[in-house]
């Protein structure tokens, strides 16, 4: 209760993963009679899986319902005030207030707040370039943004589709439209696809994407979108090159929506994410808090703040920040960098820094490579398996491992993002007591096989 006697009001910017994660808990912790809690999205959908959408596009999920994990009247019935299609506009911090705008009727008004949670979560990056709004481009990051694609691609002129970007969205559509029949190219800027890997790892992915029949063009630059005297787009056009384009994806990555909390002069870091104290609460704000996309985080490997948009992350920021909204306290201590995603059948991970995260945040390491097998290699349905780790000179502390391999890889990535969390050395790492059978390992781990030879390599450059 506020100190007047009245219910205290909740107010929660954005429906998704944090935001609904967030009212949910708070809403178990305290009752309606106390805590009055007002939730606003601004699209169709809440609770879903943004993850899924590749695979939606793809066809390998059918509905986007499949994708939704608790609908607006399932919220509402567990004493929620969600209001659809309505777009929080701005944040009055010094009034305690948010101002609200219908979508559909243009509408606009202010409800007061006691306790306000920002989870406006990100948004595709967009370069400046001359016909990036044409119609046939697309961004997608919410299941509204999916449909708008799924529409374009059924009245599509043609079936040539370049996706600009090669990252977990890049390349992950780029896979959705080769199952849609699409003749698919990848136009991406770096040495090799997914950057969040080192690129010795990204030339294993770029092998795998070509024999999937997808072009790879690398080492380019978009300079334009060219269009047809209609306005859609035909062509992605870099310095050296035109590539036809019947739909164009934009996979370049995403920022923060920080907007309105820059507006309201909440306190942003260098990625443009709002920065949070361990409870999730905006710095220097006791009743605002945020989670989600739209926040940077602590990585736990390098101690500097990170800009890592992942579900897994916001889930966990809402269960944080709807306990303590809710009056209890829990806390989210950071994250090691976990990923993972998979290319037709290869898997690809990674936890933890890569060669030039370590350089950049001035750690010495040792960087190591080895090649094993999912299985014992005399059993059926082995396949093989690359593994890269990194160890801190001196110390051997684990830094980060990267993994591309057939079935079975992916998820050994979990290891060594337990090894980073508890701050393990390679040596620490090689006595773990990992499970083994010939169905499921070699009698060495591929993931020990690595810290096995990182120690070695450390043990080489020590004095």
């Amino acid at each position: 209760m506020t100190r007047n006697g009245e219910r205290e009001r909740l107010v929660v910017v954005g429906g998704d993963a944090a935001g609904m994660s967030a009212a949910s808990q708070a809403r178990r912790l305290r009752g309606e009679d106390e805590l009055e809690i007002v939730a606003f999205e601004r699209g169709h959908f809440t609770s879903y899986s943004a993850c899924g959408i590749p695979y939606w596009v793809g066809g390998d999920v059918d509905e986007p319902d499949d994708l939704v994990a608790r609908t607006p009247e399932e919220h509402r019935a567990r004493g929620i005030d969600l209001r659809m299609r309505t777009e929080v506009t701005a944040l009055d911090v010094g009034g305690r207030r948010v101002r609200a705008r219908d979508v559909d009727t243009g509408a606009e008004s202010w409800t007061s707040y006691d306790k306000l949670v920002v989870a406006t979560g990100a948004r595709p990056i967009r370069p400046d370039m001359p016909g990036v709004d044409a119609a046939g481009v697309h961004g997608v990051q919410t299941l509204d943004d999916g449909e708008a694609l799924l529409d374009t691609l059924k009245g599509a002129r043609g079936r040539r589709a370049v996706v600009v970007g090669a990252g977990y969205i890049g390349v992950e559509m780029a896979e959705a439209l080769i199952n849609r029949g699409y003749e698919v190219t990848v136009v991406n800027r770096g040495r090799e696809p997914m950057s969040t890997l080192d690129p010795d790892m990204g030339r294993l992915v770029h092998e795998a994407m070509e024999g999937l029949g997808i072009t790879m063009v690398n080492d380019a630059e978009v300079t334009e979108l060219a269009t047809d005297d209609d306005g859609r787009v035909r062509a992605v056009v870099t310095k050296d090159a035109e590539f036809p384009a019947d739909v164009v994806v934009l996979g370049i990555g995403v920022r923060p929506e920080t907007a309105l909390a820059a507006d309201a002069g909440l306190p942003l870091g260098a990625h443009g994410g709002l920065l949070t104290d361990k409870a999730m609460r905006v710095r220097g704000h006791r009743d605002i808090w945020a989670g989600g996309d739209c926040v940077e985080v602590l990585d736990l490997v390098s101690g500097q703040e990170r800009h890592i948009p992942l579900g897994t992350h916001a889930n966990k920021h809402g269960q944080v920040i709807g306990t303590n909204a809710g009056g209890g306290y829990a806390t989210f201590p950071g994250v090691v960098g976990t990923a993972v995603s998979k290319v037709c059948d290869l898997e690809i991970a990674r936890t933890g820094l890569r060669e030039k995260d370590a350089e950049r945040v001035g750690l010495r390491f040792v960087a190591v490579t080895i090649e094993s097998t999912s299985r014992a290699g005399y059993y059926p349905g082995a396949s093989p398996m690359t593994v890269k780790m990194l160890a801190e000179l001196r110390t051997g502390r684990l830094l980060g491992v990267q993994i591309v391999g057939r079935e079975g890889a992916g998820k050994r990535v979990d290891v060594g993002a337990v090894a980073l969390t508890a701050g393990m050395t390679v040596e620490q790492m090689t006595a773990l007591d990992l499970g083994y059978a010939p169905p499921f390992s070699p009698v060495w781990d591929p993931v020990l096989v690595a810290a096995r030879k990182a120690v070695a390599a450390v043990r080489s450059h020590t004095p």
